[in-house]
């Protein structure tokens, strides 16, 4: 017990200073004049002495709320100026400022701000991994954006049809992210139209995956061109397979027997040969198919490069797999909790802008709540439920205390003391085995529940 508790206080202490090192090193990239030049529309722009200058834009949009821009322009000038009178600030000048930032500054922050510290060498201990591999989810999701020719003309309408006939249309997005399922934090996220392919936007994603990676995805991630260029980048897939996805799944399906584990060679379909030779890929691949059975009763098959069964056996892909479901429940939080379809513009740079802007809030939080979340665990050993942060809770406090965060001379140690308490308020209890009933989709009742019944609360 005492090595337990040992163990404990040492991880408490690598998530705080994970936590620190990632505040100090935001409040440095985002006064950093370079970040501002690399990252706006032309060269004159942020270069007057303003109020709006790039880092309070930045807070801004990070700090995307329900209140009138005009009140929470007052509040933010307010914090900032501690005390000294500055003035007014108009809703007019943000949207004028918006315009000369590029969305990039929040994935380059991101990229090199947020990853490097969740993946440093100093904190190895504390990336979460899957038998040595980082689990990586890849997946896409469509998402309402705002009602305007330019964000259509960019993403594409969306035409929602009852009873035969046209009852809505709306402009509408997908957006497609690779996210480590056991440490929550995304490594890359695209928004494009929604017509694009998700396969096509999932290629894009592999120039961040490392050796040794495993990737999990749903069905849609099963053509031959998706398993070579994953194996070609020494990375291994798991994929669920549909029943026509190829003509062993098809044998398979129709055995409907859990516990299967079989090792195949999978040929190159022949419009694909071609493509093959020119790539220097070989005509035919080894993978290994299992069956797993749902409590549902339903039959499900994974297709995996996983074939060592010594090394991976064929049980243990039930839980593989189910890791998958953090995909979705990030994406709930990016549309539900994080609002990412409520706007705060009608131009195509203001829905880059808060996309990138979200994700990066996003990992933020992740990290933040790190030390949190071990404390929680430790004062609630004794319930009969386990309990987790609560996520809609913990963005809450953190975009409340955005500025204090990354625009004070406040010590990075108070904010982060006082936020994990904050955390750690009114948490959630886990109950292992519940599920709730899919019901069937309709985009026009989906649609109705957006634009009349949803509650947003912030």
């Amino acid at each position: 017990m005492q090595f337990a508790f040992n163990l404990g206080m040492q991880n408490d202490i690598l998530l705080r200073n994970r936590a620190l090192g990632l505040i100090e090193q935001l409040r440095h990239r985002m006064v950093d004049p370079a970040l501002c030049a690399r990252h706006r529309r032309r060269p004159e722009n942020f270069t007057r002495e303003c109020r709006l200058r790039f880092p309070v834009l930045m807070i801004v949009l990070l700090q995307k709320s329900l209140k009138s821009l005009q009140a929470r322009l007052h509040e933010l000038l307010r914090q900032l100026a501690q005390g000294v009178e500055l003035g007014r600030l108009s809703a007019g000048a943000v949207t004028h400022a918006r315009a000369k930032l590029c969305a990039s500054a929040f994935v380059e922050l991101n990229q090199q701000g947020v990853l490097p510290i969740v993946y440093g060498v100093e904190h190895q201990e504390l990336v979460r991994r899957w038998r040595g591999h980082r689990l990586l989810g890849v997946d896409s999701s469509v998402v309402r954006l705002p009602k305007s020719e330019a964000v259509a003309k960019k993403f594409g309408w969306m035409e929602c049809f009852h009873n035969g006939g046209l009852t809505q249309r709306y402009p509408q997005g997908r957006l497609s992210v690779l996210y480590d399922l056991l440490n929550e934090v995304a490594l890359e996220a695209h928004l494009e139209a929604w017509k694009t392919g998700e396969e096509q936007m999932a290629h894009r994603h592999l120039e961040r995956v490392q050796t040794g990676d495993l990737l999990i995805s749903d069905r849609g991630y099963t053509s031959y061109f998706w398993v070579w260029d994953v194996l070609s980048r020494n990375v291994h897939f798991v994929s669920r397979c549909s029943a026509s996805s190829f003509g062993v799944s098809q044998k398979l399906y129709q055995q409907n027997r859990a516990g299967v584990s079989i090792v195949v060679k999978l040929q190159a379909p022949k419009g694909f040969k071609t493509e093959c030779r020119k790539r220097g890929w070989p005509l035919e691949v080894t993978v290994r198919f299992v069956t797993v059975r749902l409590k549902s009763g339903e039959l499900e098959l994974l297709v995996t490069s996983l074939l060592d069964q010594s090394l991976y056996p064929t049980e243990e892909f039930a839980q593989l797999y189910r890791y998958r479901w953090g995909q979705e429940t990030y994406y709930g939080r990016l549309k539900g909790r994080m609002d990412l379809d409520n706007c705060s513009g009608l131009t195509v740079e203001a829905v880059e802008q808060d996309f990138a802007a979200t994700i990066l809030l996003s990992n933020v939080e992740s990290v933040l709540i790190g030390p949190a979340t071990t404390k929680l665990a430790e004062r609630t050993t004794a319930r009969k439920q386990p309990a987790k942060i609560n996520r809609a809770l913990s963005l809450h406090a953190l975009k409340t205390r955005l500025i204090d965060l990354l625009a004070s001379a406040v010590p990075a140690e108070k904010v982060l003391a006082e936020l994990t308490e904050w955390f750690q308020q009114n948490p959630v209890s886990l109950r292992p085995g519940r599920k709730v009933p899919r019901g069937s989709f309709s985009f026009a009742r989906s649609y109705h529940y957006q634009r009349y019944v949803r509650k947003t609360v912030y």
